[in-house]
């Protein structure tokens, strides 16, 4: 008996569209920052619904620029959330600031606006909210509350691109950070892009990414190479005219999984804020004690059919050595208990209606003791 495909966590769908786009850029020879980037940023800024767009090679280079366009440096905190990946806590170290993190909402799994105000100090200085897995934050509250102590806002949108909350598209309500790595819901390959409204901080921004200058070989302030080549802009603009389509094509996977799986005992499928847009860059589940086994028992048994699953993310970030050595000890009771147990399915574009059938069924099969095919 043939042995089934395997169905990944992630498939980035590359078309000849964006191999011409490359080829057509390696035989300019134009292949660094150049009119490709310029023309990437120019579209993305439209349609996240901004006056600027500063294109950047990474997620992570987006966040650190975006921080010190702000101002952020040493002695600074900046309040966020413990349960995303650790580059946005980097980012605030790289400046030399502080992250002060905040316990997230059980249900949606981003920062809990609620409790932000309690960790407010005269040393605060911006809040970075992350949109998790493609679902956005409540925005509305957070916005208030930068309002009302005078805080930045910069936007971890790096899993949402496309998501929107309440009619507006994240990464328009402050500064946005977007990532372009391969899993993301477009790709460059590798990449970032940051959006904003304010010009000061787009010019200190675009400075910052090219060494800190503004003219050729006359820097201004101290910067660093984070320039996104245009081979990477290239494919970013092929990517951006499908993201609707492939956002589309994971909400209705999502939508399909959620259906099947909903009365599942022991399994809390995702929940969608209302007035929002969750564009499922991620589509997680929880495992409890009353499905039966462990979410990583579970995780073992659909590996051993083919289908690959992840865990974003096992370790928050204060529990990480790195930040137990520089002396955290909160005690963030909803990170950490979800830590132990979100398990994230397969929900990309290049899902089939089998696929999805094989997740729902392998999931169900094994909770029942029958046997996954």
């Amino acid at each position: 008996m043939m042995k089934a495909k395997g169905i990944s966590i992630a498939s980035p769908l590359i078309s000849t569209q964006e191999i011409k786009a490359v080829e057509s850029v390696l035989r300019s020879g134009m292949l660094a920052q150049g009119q490709k980037v310029q023309q990437f940023e120019e579209q993305f800024a439209s349609y996240v619904g901004t006056r600027h767009a500063v294109a950047v090679n990474s997620g992570t280079a987006a966040l650190h620029v975006a921080l010190l366009a702000r101002g952020i440096g040493k002695g600074d905190e900046v309040i966020t959330t413990p349960f995303t990946f650790i580059a946005t806590a980097n980012a605030i170290v790289f400046c030399g600031a502080k992250p002060v993190f905040v316990d997230i909402e059980e249900d949606t799994f981003n920062i809990n606006p609620d409790l932000i105000e309690a960790r407010i100090s005269p040393r605060t200085k911006a809040i970075i909210p992350v949109h998790l897995y493609g679902q956005p934050c409540d925005m509305h509250s957070i916005m208030e509350i930068c309002c009302r102590y005078d805080l930045a806002l910069i936007e971890d949108a790096c899993q949402a691109v496309g998501g929107e909350c309440e009619s507006r598209k994240v990464g328009s309500f402050g500064i946005g950070c977007f990532s372009f790595y391969p899993t993301k819901n477009i790709t460059t390959g590798e990449g970032g892009m940051i959006t904003t409204n304010d010009s000061g901080s787009f010019e200190k921004a675009r400075m910052i990414r090219n060494h800190g200058q503004r003219e050729r070989y006359v820097h201004e302030m101290l910067g660093y190479n984070y320039r996104m080549t245009d081979m990477a802009a290239a494919i970013g603009i092929c990517q951006l005219a499908k993201l609707d389509h492939f956002n589309s094509t994971r909400i209705e996977n999502a939508a399909y999984l959620t259906q099947a799986l909903k009365t599942t005992k022991g399994i809390i499928t995702p929940s969608i804020r209302q007035d929002s847009r969750h564009v499922f860059h991620q589509y997680t589940i929880r495992v409890l004690s009353e499905f039966g086994i462990t979410r990583d028992e579970l995780r073992e048994k659909l590996a051993e059919t083919g289908i690959a699953t992840s865990i974003y993310y096992p370790v928050p970030i204060h529990k990480q050595p790195v930040y137990r050595r520089m002396g955290y000890r909160d005690n963030l009771p909803v990170s950490e208990k979800l830590a132990n147990e979100v398990l994230s399915l397969p929900v990309h574009p290049g899902l089939t209606r089998e696929d999805l059938d094989r997740i729902v069924n392998g999931i169900q099969n094994i909770q029942n003791g029958r046997p996954v095919r």
